[in-house]
């Protein structure tokens, strides 16, 4: 197994999408115990507002700085209605587990959100990865390979 220098893990667009979710994490959150704290909303709110706030960052951060290549940069509305389609989906993980470490262990939230976010983060990572941010590279080498 070949080790990366740390330089090239800078630039490997698995570590910078780990920032940017981290990122994103932070200011999902944040936005959660504001939410749950200070403004008293309910815990499935608070979840729902800081996965938009969430959500809003860390597909920011994908599309300017961790992926190269974009398989719908074209069409941004279709690309930005997927990559929070994806994200709905982890909206359901993070919600489920929640649910199960709040309510029925009773857990303080932000702990389990923090745990929640792990799941996530490898589940978002492989399926935009896949679906969002490596098709066009795909689809170049099938145009090269075919040229």
């Amino acid at each position: 197994m070949t080790r990366l220098p740390f330089a090239a893990w800078l630039r490997h667009d698995l570590f910078r999408y780990f920032v940017a979710s981290l990122l994103a994490l932070g200011a999902d959150v944040g936005t959660l115990s504001l939410c749950l704290r200070a403004l008293h909303f309910s815990l499935g709110w608070s979840a729902s507002i800081g996965f938009a706030v969430g959500a809003l960052v860390a597909y920011l951060l994908s599309i300017r700085w961790v992926f190269r290549q974009r398989a719908f940069a074209d069409a941004p509305a279709v690309e930005f209605l997927a990559f929070v389609g994806v994200g709905i989906a982890g909206l359901g993980i993070t919600q489920f587990l929640l649910w199960l470490g709040v309510v029925k262990l009773h857990l303080l939230p932000e702990l389990v959100k923090l745990a929640a976010a792990v799941v996530t983060f490898v589940f978002n990572y492989i399926v935009r990865k896949t679906l969002l941010f490596a098709a066009s590279a795909r689809a170049l080498q099938t145009n090269k390979d075919s040229a």
